[in-house]
């Protein structure tokens, strides 16, 4: 086939990062040890401008190109500029932490980059192929990125286990999209679409294919029973490379659900219902009450996101248009208060200083009020105290679960939410009610850092408030 222009159009998004990621570094080789900071700019300006790219590509009817690999619709659109912003407070927050600790580098940067291209290209994907990808552009940034710190043997440690668990995940999902061709023929989610409705149960192939990439999806989300490495690589990276890796490719997590449960395998939906019900059970139970015995925030944050991933399985599991809606709207969010929680924490460590534990948030108010307020909405938020964006989002996944008669799964998802809102309220007892210790300094932050943490704090209490317009763009996505 002659190649079309016209189909560079819709991933003129993905073009403007992979630029911005050359671009990055290749002026990083010329830049001297002090202007490091350019990086910065450049990398935040590629990202400003994919933004843009994105609204102005999207919208309209849904295209399909490359042959059938890539796809655009209101749902890459939504979920491609959530990540775009999710990464750019990411950016902003991590800057004084790196620039403390000498670790200013072009390489950052660019690692960061072409890990949000791979969470774009899933996010777009029409394919197996094409899924697979992206994830694995995602996964080889983000190795590299925990072992960023050369001098830690943590950060090594966590980076070797992430990589030999997120290599069994990907072949375990390889393993099963392999099946799913040999049954269908076809590796596009159209074409496989119509062949399962076709054989439905009668192939056993097709069956053990679901299996296997609902083992590889849980690993991509870090639910029970796959969740092994979460805890353990958010304890031993450096916090930069945790507020990537905690943020934004749970966006990305999603996509790839939607893309190969629903839009590929829908005519299978209750054998691969059943194995969700169990995990979301699972990830919320163990999730919540292994999280209340942290006393490293970073841990604790760790068995939080597992139980928030259960959350987001109840609306994927539910196989609905209001189903998948709500596990979207759960996702950005989720999303949001991730990178708010770990932002705090990049703004609490100082050189030569992490902070990690809860005893670091003691006395926050004393010392800054403003980001004391923060952290307490986000929390709140996690909690799912109204009128914050959390209770909006665990409520209408909630409603879904409801709507198909699984009244005791949502009974069992309150129950666990209860348990959970004692680990994120301690936080806030903490930064409240606690003296700060007597050799805390005074915080030293940026104009900029501050106005990304008071745009992603406030943002929590108005969507919370007025959740109408995201709520709406997500339900659009699934006409």
């Amino acid at each position: 086939m002659p190649f079309d222009a016209a189909n560079l159009l819709p991933i003129l998004p993905e073009i403007a990062l992979l630029i911005t990621a050359c671009v990055v570094l290749v002026v990083d080789l010329y830049l001297k040890e002090k202007d490091k900071g350019f990086n910065h700019t450049l990398s935040l300006l590629g990202l400003v401008v994919a933004i843009a790219l994105t609204g102005a590509v999207g919208g309209g009817e849904r295209e399909i190109f490359f042959d059938g690999n890539l796809v655009r619709d209101a749902m890459s659109d939504l979920l491609k500029g959530a990540i775009l912003l999710v990464s750019l407070f990411a950016f902003i927050y991590a800057r004084p932490w790196l620039k403390d600790r000498g670790m200013l580098v072009g390489e950052f940067y660019v690692l960061g980059l072409l890990a949000v291209l791979g969470m774009l290209i899933m996010v777009s994907a029409n394919s197996f192929l094409t899924i697979y990808l992206g994830l694995e552009l995602q996964a080889l940034c983000l190795y590299a990125l925990v072992a960023f710190d050369r001098d830690s043997k943590a950060g090594a440690e966590a980076a070797m286990k992430y990589f030999v668990l997120g290599a069994l995940g990907s072949g375990m999902l390889l393993y099963g999209i392999s099946m799913i061709y040999g049954a269908t023929g076809s590796i596009e989610f159209g074409p496989v679409a119509q062949a399962v409705a076709e054989q439905g149960m009668s192939n056993k192939v097709l069956v053990f294919g679901i299996a296997f990439l609902v083992i590889g999806i849980g690993f991509k989300f870090g639910a029970v029973p796959f969740h092994m490495w979460v805890p353990d690589i958010y304890e031993g990276a450096p916090t930069p490379a945790v507020l990537i890796l905690g943020s934004a490719p749970k966006i990305a997590a999603f996509a790839l659900a939607i893309r190969m449960l629903a839009d590929g395998l829908q005519g299978l939906l209750a054998d691969w219902q059943g194995m969700l019900i169990i995990l979301a059970v699972l990830s919320m139970g163990l999730g919540n009450l292994v999280a209340i015995a942290q006393s490293n925030i970073k841990r604790m944050l760790a068995y939080s996101t597992i139980s928030h991933v259960g959350f987001i399985f109840l609306g994927l599991l539910a196989g609905s248009a209001q189903g998948y809606a709500s596990a979207m709207f759960y996702a950005i969010v989720y999303a949001v208060m991730a990178a708010g929680a770990f932002g705090i924490l990049l703004i609490l460590s100082r050189e030569g200083f992490d902070a990690e534990n809860l005893d670091d948030l003691k006395g926050l108010n004393d010392r800054d009020p403003w980001y004391a307020a923060m952290m307490a909405i986000i929390m709140f938020s996690m909690a799912g105290v109204p009128p914050t964006v959390g209770f909006m989002a665990k409520l209408l996944v909630l409603e879904s679960v409801i709507r198909l008669d699984l009244v005791w799964l949502a009974l069992v998802a309150v129950a666990f939410s209860i348990i959970g809102a004692f680990y994120y309220l301690r936080v806030v007892k903490f930064i409240y009610f606690d003296r700060p210790a007597p050799n805390a300094p005074v915080l030293v932050t940026t104009g900029g850092v501050r106005a990304a943490m008071t745009l992603n704090g406030l943002s929590l209490l108005g969507l919370g408030l007025f959740p109408a317009a995201l709520l709406s763009l997500c339900q659009a996505a699934f006409v």
